[in-house]
């Protein structure tokens, strides 16, 4: 709802000269910061990975495949598995070690 909001603001402001940010926010109710940050280029929270994240959406799909994979031949692997391939992914590209919460905010993994 809120993002069609700024979306009409950010046109409304370019069609019009005389419209100001905080005019057009007031008019489309909407933080006028959200709206001047965003009319500078900035990505919105819900478009954006978490800079908690370690691994990209792909590492972590490819991670997951392997794990269903290796579940379908009968070798369910063990949380310490999981995160023996996540670091190996991770080392690959030079970047730190998963946390100790990795598993557990994966909700879509569950282990025994």
């Amino acid at each position: 709802m809120q993002e069609s909001q700024i979306n009409l603001a950010i046109q409304a402001i370019a069609s019009s000269k005389k419209l100001s940010v905080r005019r057009a926010a007031k008019i489309y109710n909407i933080p006028h910061t959200t709206l001047t940050y965003r009319i500078a280029g900035r990505t919105p929270k819900a478009g954006s990975r978490s800079i908690h994240c370690k691994m990209t959406e792909l590492e972590e799909k490819s991670l997951f495949q392997y794990i269903i994979d290796m579940d379908e031949r009968g070798f369910s692997p063990r949380i310490s598995d999981v995160e023996d391939m996540a670091n190996y992914i991770l080392e690959t590209r030079g970047a730190k070690k998963v946390g100790i919460g990795f598993i557990e905010t994966r909700k879509s993994i569950r282990l025994n």
